[in-house]
C-alpha cells in the first residue's frame, strides 16, 4: 500500500514505515501530525485518485528529528584577488510515515 501526498508545494510517494524529509515545522519529535491533502492512494489492486484529493483519507505522522545541513557556495576568480564564501542552512523536520487510513 502506498500513498502520494501533497505538503506545500512538494509531492511525496510514501507507504508505512517510510522516513520523509517535510518543510521545516514548530512540531517536538515525537509527536503527531495528520497530512489530509492525499492524492492517490493504492492498496493492491485498488487505486483511488483524488480530483483534486480523496475524500477521507490521511496520512498520520510521527515526528523523528529536525535535522540541518550547512552547505557552503565559494566564489573564486584566480588572479582577481576575488574570493567570496556565503553559507547557507535549509531547515526541514523528518517524519516517520505511521499509518495510511482511508474511509470507505
Amino acid at each position: 500500500m502506498y500513498a502520494i501526498f501533497e505538503d506545500g508545494s512538494h509531492q511525496y510517494r510514501v507507504s508505512e514505515g517510510d522516513v520523509v524529509r517535510v518543510d521545516h515545522r514548530e512540531a517536538e519529535p515525537g509527536s503527531r501530525i495528520e497530512f489530509d491533502r492525499v492524492l492517490l492512494v493504492q492498496s493492491g489492486d485498488q487505486t483511488r485518485i483524488g480530483q483534486p484529493t480523496v475524500p477521507g483519507a490521511r496520512i498520520v505522522a510521527e515526528v523523528v528529528d529536525h535535522p540541518s545541513t550547512k552547505i557552503y557556495v565559494q566564489h573564486f576568480r584566480r588572479r582577481k584577488n576575488y574570493r567570496r564564501l556565503k553559507g547557507h542552512r535549509q531547515w526541514y523536520t523528518q517524519v516517520r510515515i505511521r499509518s495510511i487510513e482511508t474511509s470507505g
